[in-house]
């Protein structure tokens, strides 16, 4: 014990000696170690960002094969023949310019002829493919394009929107090029781009079968970036202090409740809209819709019908329609399960009003239905044809058949002139609000997680 004493008093009185004699270089080195380490925290993501250059990579659920990767990924890599800008205005951009034949049944597109795809082959007519039902597509020349329509179709231009990409993922005149891809029995697993321009960061796509294993690679830190729309997933990170969530709203996205209208008392109008008025909002989940055209576009109309709840005049709809009908007071409303919450809502409200729901969780669209609630993707351009039209029975969910709204649809198609189109499609939203085939109740949050 004695020993070890007097080890521990010989240290001391070194360290002693050391600091008497060393002490202005001991605080000296102290004062310049502090500064040191203040400079480095403070200055090295300015040192990273001038010698390293940042990598985003971002986690998106899904399956993918080469030929359907995701549009986010297919915008970064290449641009269309054609886009419409904010005012409705069809502008060219692989595309020269474009003219109309034959009574409007052919469409004759001039390319560019100064381009190169990623690949430095160069751009040209023999490289365009397009699956058009009932359109053929013919080669003029080398930067001259033919689309030979059955039918004469004003508005066909908006339906090239999409960018143009040449196998495996070449694309044209955009920002990033892709570098390497996986894949796992033809299913993409990850996509690298690397920028074709100054100042844009690397990026790598990768992909999960599930939100849960999403999750997971955000935790491990695989991808530093995410989007969801399920507010749950985005709270698992809201503790985290070198995490970011930023909610925006997601207005190509619109929760919707489409109804029958050749089904049970559903075939009612009045039944639709009692239904319409029973149901509130959904604040902690998005935003109130008020037409299947969302405010992005040109052609929204800001002053339409809204169907505020109002149980009294719900249930005295309802009711006057049982009178008069011998229709069942049964319905029954299928969902899928990340709606569930807002079904089950839903389900409450129409009970209220003396309805008997059933409610079903699917993972399909059924055949035959009464009420759907899923999640919908308006187009970009307001043209609807597709899922109002009577003529359209594949997707047409509601079976809507109203004369009005056909002849709107079939006018819309025919006009080219924006102004026209637009008080066209003012009309189609005064009279589908008015019909009610469908409600629109929410555009839904959208919640991009990402590292600070």
């Amino acid at each position: 014990m004695s020993s070890l004493y007097r080890k521990l008093r010989h240290y001391y009185w070194l360290l002693s000696v050391f600091s008497k004699k060393n002490a202005k270089f001991l605080t000296i080195s102290f004062i310049a170690g502090f500064f040191l380490i203040f400079v480095f925290i403070n200055i090295f993501p300015l040192f990273n960002s001038l010698f390293f250059q940042k990598t985003d990579v971002i986690g998106i659920v899904g399956t993918y094969n080469l030929q359907n990767i995701p549009d986010e990924v297919k915008q970064e890599i290449s641009n269309p023949l054609v886009t419409v800008d904010q005012n409705g205005e069809i502008r060219p951009v692989l595309a020269n310019s474009w003219e109309i034949l034959n009574n409007g049944k052919t469409y004759r597109f001039h390319l560019k002829a100064d381009l190169y795809w990623t690949d430095k082959k160069k751009f040209t007519a023999h490289d365009i493919e397009y699956n058009f039902q009932d359109v053929a597509v013919q080669v003029v020349d080398d930067y001259t394009l033919d689309f030979v329509l059955s039918q004469p179709l004003i508005i066909f231009p908006i339906y090239l929107t999409k960018p143009v990409v040449k196998q495996p993922l070449i694309g044209i005149g955009s920002g990033y090029t892709v570098q390497s891809y996986k894949l796992d029995k033809n299913v993409v697993t990850s996509i690298h781009l690397t920028p074709n321009k100054e100042n844009l960061p690397l990026k790598t796509y990768r992909f999960y079968q599930t939100e849960d294993d999403l999750i997971t690679a955000y935790k491990k830190g695989e991808i530093t970036f995410f989007r969801t729309s399920n507010r749950n997933i985005a709270d698992v990170f809201s503790n985290w202090k070198n995490t970011e969530i930023k909610r925006d709203i997601d207005y190509t996205q619109i929760l919707t409740l489409f109804l029958n209208t050749q089904s049970s008392i559903l075939q009612e109008r009045d039944a639709r809209k009692s239904l319409a008025y029973t149901i509130g909002s959904f604040n902690e989940s998005g935003v109130p819709a008020k037409s299947p055209i969302p405010p992005t576009s040109w052609a929204y109309l800001e002053d339409v019908r809204e169907y505020t709840r109002n149980e009294e005049r719900a249930r005295s709809l309802i009711e006057d329609t049982l009178k008069e009908s011998t229709a069942s007071s049964k319905l029954t409303l299928y969902t899928f399960f990340d709606y569930v919450d807002v079904a089950e809502e839903l389900k409450k409200n129409f009970e209220e009003i003396g309805l008997d729901i059933t409610l079903k969780v699917v993972s399909y669209i059924p055949d035959k239905f009464d009420m759907l609630l899923t999640v919908w993707n308006p187009p970009v351009d307001p043209d609807q044809y597709f899922f109002w039209h009577s003529t359209q029975t594949q997707t047409n969910l509601t079976k809507l058949n109203n004369v009005k709204i056909d002849k709107l649809l079939e006018d819309g198609r025919r006009v080219v002139n924006v102004k026209q189109r637009k008080n066209i499609y003012n009309d189609f939203q005064k009279t589908i609000l008015e019909e009610v085939p469908a409600i629109f109740i929410y555009h839904p949050y959208l919640y991009t997680v990402s590292r600070r």
